[in-house]
This record gives C-alpha cells, sequence and structure tokens, in this order.
C-alpha cells in the first residue's frame, strides 16, 4: 500500500480483477435499508443501503475504522452484544426483518455464519470436536456425526490433511489450517450466508491462497460477505464490491467495473491509493 501511495496520479495502476465468475442478476438474499449503528455515542454507521445478493460473494473495502467490520457484525446481530452498541434501520433475510420484533438472534446466527479475523478453534476441543461445537451450543446433535465431520471438513479442504488425527487438538493445525477448521465449524451449521471479517489478515500468503480457493469454490453455495483491507483479494474473489468511507457507503457495484471504471472519486482515490 505505501508503494501504492507513492505513485502520482498518472502513474496509478489499475488492480486487475479476476473476479471467480462473471456477476449476473441474482436474487437478494440480505439487505440492510437505512442502517446505523452506535457504540455508545459514537455513530460508525450512518445509514447504509446494501443488496448482498444470493449465491455470490460480496467484497466489502475501505480504510481502517470505516465501519465495514460494524458493518457485518450487524448482519447477524453480533454488534448488539458488544456492551453499549446499538442499531437502527432494518437488516431482511429472505426479506424478513432480523432485527423485527419477537426475532430471536441466535436462530438469525444459526442461519448467517460468521468467520472472524484471527482464528479461534476452542483449545480444549479436538479438531472432531471443533467442527461439531457449533451443532452443540445449539443444541443440535447430527444423526450422524462422523459424516457431517468429514463433509464439512472435505468442504474446506481439510479432510485429507487432517482424516488420521481427529482426535489432536484443534491448535495443533497451522494457522491456515486453524482458519479452514473455523470455516468447517460454521459450514456445519449449515448457514445459509457466511460472514467473514479479514478471514486471511493473519495468515501467510500460502495459507491466504487456500483460502481464497475456498471462497472461490464455496461461494458458488453460500451467499457470502468478506471484509478485507486487501484491494487485490477484494478483485481475485469477490463478485460484488462496496467501498465504504466514514461510516457511509460511498459506491457498490460489480467488482470489475468497480476497480476498472468506478463511478465516485472517492472510491478511485482509494483504489489507486491516494488515500486510505
Amino acid at each position: 500500500m505505501s508503494m501504492m501511495m507513492a505513485q502520482s496520479k498518472s502513474e496509478s495502476q489499475p488492480i486487475p480483477v479476476t473476479p471467480p465468475r462473471a456477476a449476473v442478476a441474482p436474487g437478494i438474499k440480505m439487505e440492510a435499508k437505512g442502517l446505523k449503528a452506535w457504540f455508545g455515542k459514537s455513530q460508525a454507521l450512518k445509514g447504509i443501503d446494501l443488496p448482498l445478493a444470493e449465491n455470490q460473494v460480496t467484497a466489502i473495502i475501505g480504510p481502517s475504522g470505516c465501519g465495514k467490520s460494524t458493518f457485518v457484525r450487524c448482519l447477524n446481530r453480533m454488534h448488539e452484544v458488544v456492551p453499549g452498541a446499538h442499531a437502527t434501520g432494518t437488516v431482511t433475510l429472505d426479506g424478513a426483518d432480523i432485527y423485527g420484533a419477537g426475532t430471536d438472534p441466535v436462530l438469525v446466527r444459526r442461519r448467517v455464519g460468521m468467520v472472524f479475523q484471527k482464528p479461534n478453534p476452542f483449545p480444549t476441543m479436538s479438531i472432531r470436536e471443533n467442527v461439531l461445537a457449533g451443532l452443540r451450543l445449539n443444541g443440535r446433535r447430527p444423526a450422524d456425526a462422523a459424516a457431517l465431520v468429514e463433509t464439512s471438513l472435505r468442504q474446506v479442504a481439510l479432510w485429507d490433511e487432517v482424516k488420521d488425527r481427529l482426535d489432536r487438538a484443534g491448535t495443533s493445525l497451522s494457522g491456515g489450517q486453524q482458519q479452514r477448521l473455523c470455516i468447517a465449524r460454521a459450514l456445519a451449521l449449515e448457514p445459509e450466508v457466511l460472514l467473514m471479517d479479514e478471514p486471511c489478515s493473519a495468515l501467510d500468503p500460502i495459507a491466504t491462497a487456500r483460502i481464497e480457493e475456498l471462497i472461490h469454490e464455496i461461494g458458488q453455495r453460500y451467499t457470502i460477505v468478506i471484509v478485507t483491507h486487501n484491494m487485490q483479494q477484494a478483485a481475485r474473489v469477490s463478485h460484488y464490491t462496496a467501498f465504504f468511507y466514514m461510516g457511509e457507503l460511498i459506491e457498490h457495484a460489480p467488482t470489475d467495473r468497480m476497480f476498472t471504471q468506478p463511478s465516485n472519486p472517492k472510491t478511485e482515490d482509494y483504489i489507486t491509493g491516494r488515500f486510505g
């Protein structure tokens, strides 16, 4: 990024875009309307209107402190668990407001899973137990736990690497393997939407490439929202990109158009490294 910022306007180069497949006009799986969020008296989101396409990958980009992580945490009501935090507006899932009266946030989180920035396998649990942990915390017992563990680990391309050591601690794995284990844990709940908050920021380039390959593969079966500070990563993995700045949504467009023909000067300045 520092090298990009040093470039003059005339020297700025467009970011190569190789999205997993062309953005189409799918249905809308989730949609935020007039979404505002606060931490105490500090407002983090200032009226976000953003549709999220079904079975497509949407990347959320923007400088630090612009509201990216707050936005995704509002999508499965994790924001409200922070003391003093609250949100207003609506977020719909298949047309139903997840903040509506009588809506159980636990049920929302079953349908809208989340993977965090730092791999967080449960340290006292085995690899097998980590995969099943989300189900058991929700009081669900699969009819065939062994089959579910294998299916979930295969989805994240981890089965062949760990099938002979499922009883070892989840923390015995490498950082990239731990993150894939956490994704398997989320997928075991069979969510419809998967939120990923900078899932590669703590990983090396090889592990990052594995996670990106995984996003390509499962992005055809899940609606994925990924927060990333890496614009090249957003260009590689997403179908749509949304640019946030100071708590506002500046632009939302198909990724190829966003990175080659942004419609807002702020977006162009950010993706070419002139600020941020």
